[in-house]
């Protein structure tokens, strides 16, 4: 574990990115990961942090979106009935650090595209899902979710988006209560083959919740920030690139 004492930086960028991503509907975790590979963090300490900070920002998150009503049962429970069963086996299980590496770097693309809203834009006309189509995207996000510890938001969001499952703010209030259900999950599943979370994490979770607490009442109601969501993508880039080519 890093010394936090000379990384002042992360802990400045850690609200920040609560913040940013509780404004969507998210929890974090692509976000968090980025971070703590920037700054040298190994990945048996980055995924259960990860999850535990994931779990208090989606939960604020959420709880702001559907005060706001904008959370629609039938669009969640297609999804989250295979995903969590899934995502708890995907957390009991390891992958090799220089491939979890790779596909995390992959994964903060998608991140990326999310943010700056090139990926999964809200159209007018909205086609109810599936139970089958919801019970499948459910487990395959799921299982990806809980192999490298995130709640699969990046994932659902722009998926629900293009197949126009839902408006962008019932898809980030959908999204908020399926990562805060597989975070949990993952996390579960991690905890039961032998992984323990990092006493400093609980350190974190304040920060994050913090960030995580603003980002989602003013992204449920009346936020428009489109220069911090760059300056996000762009670290979201950098860490992408020391992923994939460190």
């Amino acid at each position: 574990m890093p010394d936090y004492n000379h990384i002042w930086p992360f802990l400045v960028l850690l609200p920040l990115v609560a913040f940013l991503y509780a404004s969507v509907g998210h929890g974090g975790a692509s976000g968090y990961l980025a971070l703590m590979a920037l700054f040298g963090f190994s990945p048996l300490v980055m995924k259960p942090t990860a999850l535990v900070l994931n779990i208090f920002v989606a939960g604020i998150s959420f709880w702001h979106y559907w005060r706001q009503g904008h959370f629609k049962g039938a669009l969640f429970w297609p999804f989250v009935l295979t995903s969590i069963p899934l995502a708890f086996v995907g957390g009991r299980l390891n992958v090799d650090p220089v491939l979890y590496k790779k596909i995390l770097a992959v994964l903060l693309v998608f991140a990326i595209l999310r943010l700056l809203n090139w990926l999964g834009r809200e159209k007018d006309k909205v086609v109810p899902v599936k139970y089958w189509q919801g019970l499948l995207a459910g487990g395959a996000i799921g299982f990806f979710s809980g192999l490298i510890g995130i709640g699969g938001g990046i994932i659902l969001t722009p998926l629900i988006l293009l197949l126009h499952w839902g408006k962008m703010k019932e898809a980030a209030a959908v999204s908020a209560l399926f990562i805060w259900v597989n975070s949990l999950a993952a996390l579960a599943g991690q905890l039961s083959s032998g992984v323990r979370i990092p006493p400093a994490a609980l350190g974190l979770i304040l920060l994050a919740f913090g960030g995580g607490m603003l980002g989602a009442w003013l992204g449920s109601s009346r936020l428009n920030n489109r220069g911090l969501r760059y300056l996000l993508a762009l670290v979201l880039a950098i860490a992408s690139g020391k992923l994939f080519f460190g």
